[in-house]
């Protein structure tokens, strides 16, 4: 695993070769005690609980940076170390 980005108390990560169990580009979210998963390309969340108002910027952060996201998925699945991503300001 491999956090990418932090703020407002939110952890976003990658697992490494993580392309088997969602089959879709995404991202792992931790938020105090909730976890959930978002799919990249869209920006839906996939599976878990997140409060909505953390949804949204998740997603905001997603459509912001989904280049940048892609590119580090493309590494991640490959087993390859990836880049920080700017958090939300």
């Amino acid at each position: 695993m491999a956090i990418i980005s932090m703020f407002y108390g939110i952890i976003i990560s990658m697992y490494y070769f993580d392309n088997r169990r969602h089959h879709t580009p995404h991202i792992h979210v931790k938020y105090q005690d909730e976890e959930a998963v978002f799919s990249i390309p869209d920006g839906e969340m996939i599976m878990g609980t997140l409060k909505p108002n953390k949804q949204k910027l998740i997603k905001a952060w997603i459509e912001i940076h989904k280049e940048d996201l892609m590119a580090d998925w493309a590494l991640a699945s490959e087993g390859e170390e990836v880049f920080k991503i700017d958090p939300l300001k």
